[in-house]
């Protein structure tokens, strides 16, 4: 699996656009084949920072992602409403099972 971790600070009076835009990007993004699951959440202790977390079933499938215009779009529009460069993370990562709360 694919874990993709990503940051952005919103310029002052920005974070309202640039939230409406990550969830258009979020909804669309979950269409996708691959996207196993796809978010955008809101930084409790700073609310100008917004949070990704994405999980992708293979590079391949999150390669496509990034070739997708809409894609490209949204990040280049996010950019532009943030503080400083937005910040991402690409991890492969498998699943840790834990005893009694996993299943078999």
């Amino acid at each position: 699996m694919i874990l993709v971790l990503g940051d952005v600070v919103t310029r002052e009076g920005r974070t309202a656009e640039a939230l409406a835009l990550s969830l258009e990007h979020v909804v669309r993004s979950r269409q996708e084949p691959g996207c196993v699951a796809h978010a955008v959440h809101q930084d409790s202790e700073n609310p100008r920072r917004l949070v990704f977390v994405e999980q992708w079933a293979t590079q391949e499938a999150l390669w496509e992602h990034f070739k997708v215009p809409a894609s490209r779009t949204f990040s280049k529009a996010l950019a532009a409403l943030a503080e400083q460069p937005p910040s991402m993370a690409i991890y492969e990562a498998t699943q840790v099972r834990v005893p009694g709360r996993n299943a078999a």
